[in-house]
């Protein structure tokens, strides 16, 4: 293997910094003149940064107008979530049933994804960074938690009917395990390769006959993608709506905001908290109590570990959908990937069963 090739599979995941600034200051007022030619956006580009999913991100700040976001992506596949982002946004804003709820989504001013200065140009909501909110304070966990995990329910209920997912299932599983297997080499031989039938199997099994609310499911919420204002965090707005769907498994967006908040708070990899949680049968008590707060799990719904793993997956497929970097990382796989299918493939070994339903406690 070349040795930047081994390189790439050793460090860390982390985007581009200085050494590529100066060429994303140049990029990103080219896209900036582009949009000031077709009397769009006037305004001086600012905070050029890339982004883990192949996107190039800044602001443009004008006198006597609203601040806006443009997003360039870097790659095809960054143009595929840009799309898929647009549309869900415009979808969800053009929805009677949301109400006031809207005021939490940005306005799509511009979605130009063809020719050689492909972007997409949002309003720029109100509000800090969440991660670097809860970064600085965090004792505001708890009560951006109980907010957040509010707000999304409320999109939940306002979108969702429950019922059956049995036929389902296979939509929110199959893609998914196909992804991992043609992203991450790991995942196609040996121990990964054996992992993934034995996690749709588990998955399959313990959806099926189930009943859940299924609704419009954002598929990312993650502290990360909210904007906060305020001394007490208030949420402000709710970004990236790349993975959204309308008829997705809802829950999945509280145990992503629980399992990513205990990340954040505690450092660990994603794969490590839900590898534990495979291994001990259960979330931790904190988080639990935050989801049966929330609402997120109804009594007859299926154990929570079956949910997690479903969540996990959501996770790392739309990881590697969206950049081929998180599928080269060695170091990537071998902590968020790897521990968690170990944990599935010894489980169903063991014929261990995820029937006892989730009850708040």
């Amino acid at each position: 293997m070349p040795l930047a090739a081994e390189l790439r599979g050793l460090l860390p995941l982390r985007p581009a910094g200085v050494l590529t600034r100066p060429v994303d200051v140049l990029t990103a007022r080219r896209l900036a003149d582009s949009l000031r030619a077709d009397g769009v956006a006037p305004g001086e580009p600012a905070g050029a940064r890339r982004t883990f999913s192949d996107l190039l991100v800044f602001r443009l700040n004008g006198d006597g107008v609203p601040p806006l976001v443009v997003k360039h992506p870097r790659s095809p596949r960054a143009i595929d979530s840009l799309a898929r982002e647009c549309e869900a946004v415009r979808s969800l804003a053009g929805d009677e049933r949301l109400g006031a709820w809207r005021r939490l989504l940005p306005t799509i001013e511009r979605c130009r994804l063809e020719g050689p200065l492909p972007l997409v140009v949002e309003s720029a909501l109100p509000g800090d960074d969440g991660d670097a909110l809860l970064r600085r304070s965090p004792h505001l966990s708890r009560p951006v938690a109980e907010s957040a995990l509010a707000a999304i329910r409320a999109l939940h209920r306002a979108t969702g009917r429950t019922q059956e997912v049995t036929e389902l299932t296979s939509d929110w599983v199959r893609p998914r395990l196909a992804a991992l297997a043609a992203e991450i080499r790991w995942c196609r031989e040996g121990d990964g390769a054996d992992a993934l039938p034995a996690l749709r199997r588990l998955l399959e099994r313990e959806l099926s006959g189930r009943r859940l609310l299924v609704a419009w499911t954002h598929g990312d919420f993650h502290p990360g993608n909210l904007l906060l204002t305020g001394p007490q965090g208030a949420l402000s707005g709710v970004i990236d709506w790349a993975g959204a769907l309308p008829d997705g498994p809802s829950e999945l967006d509280c145990l992503t905001f629980v399992l990513t908040l205990r990340h954040q708070r505690g450092g660990r990899q994603l794969g490590r908290i839900v590898a534990d949680a495979v291994r001990g049968c259960a979330l931790p008590p904190a988080d639990r109590r935050l989801l049966a707060d929330a609402g997120a799990l109804a009594p007859d719904a299926p154990g929570e570990i079956a949910l997690t793993l479903l969540t996990w997956l959501w996770h790392v497929a739309g990881n590697v959908t969206k950049s081929a970097r998180y599928g080269r990382s060695r170091r990537w796989i071998a902590q968020n990937v790897v521990p968690v299918l170990t944990e599935v493939a010894a489980r169903e070994a063991a014929g261990v069963r995820d029937a006892r339903p989730f009850h708040p406690t």
